[in-house]
């Protein structure tokens, strides 16, 4: 069973569904690779601590008096400052930067319990404000409690570091886990790295890290919203690909109308509207062949009737019964051009496509339409072959052709030729000498029972459904007519067929 529910709420859940992986995600990266209220990433630290490990352990294997020398090196090597301060805070060698109070705290949380110059920060506790979330919970005796315990605070080799922002100007110090020993050094003697920027070379913060991170989001919300928008995006493609279909003529186009929101209720409107469509028009043509069909009887039985009223009237009304018959006659043609048309319309269910040989049928029509012509020119190569039904085929070449005659028979030279186009389309062309038409006039040829309005059929007594017909025929045949004026006169009218597909 499928979940009716609207479009927005689909979006709308889909969302929330993708902000709770992406919170979920950020969180695990919060865990993994910051340590508590640090920004010191994983890798950065690592890194930090790594090159601290190696300064230090340079320093224990020199004397103290190379040790600024040392540590000028490795400041030419990072961007960074480097100082050693005793457990106090006060500075013991390195860089003449004077401590912030907030790094003098912290320093002395990890110092641990024991006297020391200067006032009792431990007893005391912070400056107000200066960390909010820290907090002292003395015991009756009015001893402070334990530091809190900060997670990923610590160095790879297991001492507790300090990351801080502090100073004015704001500088940022990142504190040695382990203090540094040996026989005359001062007690707690702990190494500082001072940078005046976040990062500090990739030392203190690594953009790649974040970089990693951002990228892995939004490939995280692309791979969430792809099957969602391209599930939204095939049914738009299906239906626009349907209506065009069915503007084409092809009733029995059908979408899939499965999906539970807005795009399947109109996947579902659009199937029962090519359904009463395909009722209405298919049910008008088979009337209108009726009709057409029912009425060849009553004249065939009028012509009859006309004749024989022929023999028996006197010279004087004579002229009375051919009139008479010449409208009889222009009815039957009517009649028959109406029955060609309805056939053609209903024919697309029943076409069967073939391989069928241009050249032959050009020269049936040609023999048929214009058997004595000598101001026609035809250029259609003898191997040019195409898919379609050749009844059809040669019905919408007859019309064509016909047409041309008609309406620009006697204006100057009509030709007949056949190419391939760029597409490996067919193209059957006929262009005669005439007028042409106006560009509007131009976009409604074609229509059932339409004429222009210019010399081109005013006196031709045509009943404006030959190009209606040809259309019919190159529909059941996969095929189409298109219309267009000459560059400098007549009209070109042009089949596209199928090609023929090759092995």
């Amino acid at each position: 069973m499928t979940l009716r529910l609207p479009l927005f709420g689909r979006i709308l859940i889909w969302l929330l569904l993708n902000l709770l992986i992406l919170g979920i995600a950020f969180g695990v990266f919060l865990w993994t690779e910051l340590g508590g209220d640090s920004l010191l990433g994983r890798v950065a630290g690592d890194r930090s601590m790594a090159a601290a490990n190696a300064l230090m352990a340079e320093l224990r294997d020199r004397p103290v008096t190379e040790w600024e020398k040392a540590m000028a090196r490795f400041e030419e090597a990072y961007p960074v400052r480097v100082l050693l301060l005793r457990e106090d805070g006060t500075r013991f060698l390195g860089a003449k930067l004077e401590v912030p109070p907030e790094l003098l705290f912290r320093l002395r949380q990890i110092a641990g319990p024991g006297p020391g110059p200067g006032p009792d920060v431990r007893r005391l506790g912070p400056p107000p404000g200066m960390f909010p979330e820290d907090r002292f919970d003395p015991d009756p005796n009015g001893n402070p409690g334990p530091p809190p315990s900060r997670p990923g605070m610590r160095s790879p080799s297991g001492g507790p570091r300090v990351y801080i922002r502090a100073g004015r100007p704001p500088r940022y110090w990142l504190i040695h886990g382990n203090p540094l020993r040996g026989p005359g050094l001062p007690r707690g003697l702990r190494m500082a790295m001072v940078s005046e920027s976040l990062s500090a070379g990739g030392l203190f913060f690594d953009l790649q890290s974040w970089f990693w991170a951002a990228s892995a989001v939004l490939a995280v919300s692309v791979l969430w919203w792809l099957p969602f928008v391209r599930g939204i995006t095939r049914s738009v493609s299906q239906m626009t690909f349907a209506t065009e279909r069915i503007a084409e003529g092809r009733f029995n186009t059908r979408v899939p109308e499965d999906r539970g929101d807005e795009l399947g209720r109109l996947g579902g409107a659009i199937n029962r509207m090519s359904g009463r469509l395909d009722g209405l028009v298919n049910g008008q043509k088979r009337f209108l062949g009726d009709v057409a069909h029912e009425l060849c009887s009553p004249l065939a039985r009028m012509e009859m009737a006309l004749g024989v009223l022929e023999h028996r009237t006197d010279d004087e009304g004579r002229p009375y019964v051919d009139d008479v018959r010449e409208e009889v006659r222009h009815m039957s043609g009517l009649v028959n051009e109406l029955l060609q048309f309805s056939k053609a319309a209903l024919k697309p269910a029943d076409a069967e496509m073939a391989v069928v040989s241009l050249a032959d049928l050009t020269r049936r029509v040609v023999a048929r339409e214009m058997p004595n012509t000598t101001d026609l020119t035809v250029e259609v190569p003898e191997a040019l072959e195409a898919l379609g039904h050749p009844e059809l085929v040669e019905r919408a070449m007859g019309n064509l052709l016909r047409n041309a005659r008609n309406h620009a028979g006697n204006r100057g030279p009509i030709r007949i030729e056949a190419t391939f186009d760029t597409a490996n389309f067919v193209l059957w062309r006929v262009v005669d000498s005439g007028s042409g038409v106006s560009e509007s006039e131009l976009l409604r040829l074609g229509e059932p029972f339409y004429r222009p309005d210019q010399s081109r059929s005013s006196d031709t007594g045509g009943t404006g459904l030959g190009l209606a017909i040809v259309k019919s025929c190159m529909a059941a045949c996969h095929g189409r007519l298109e219309l267009a004026n000459g560059r400098e006169c007549g009209l070109v009218a042009t089949l596209v067929l199928q090609p023929v597909p090759t092995a």
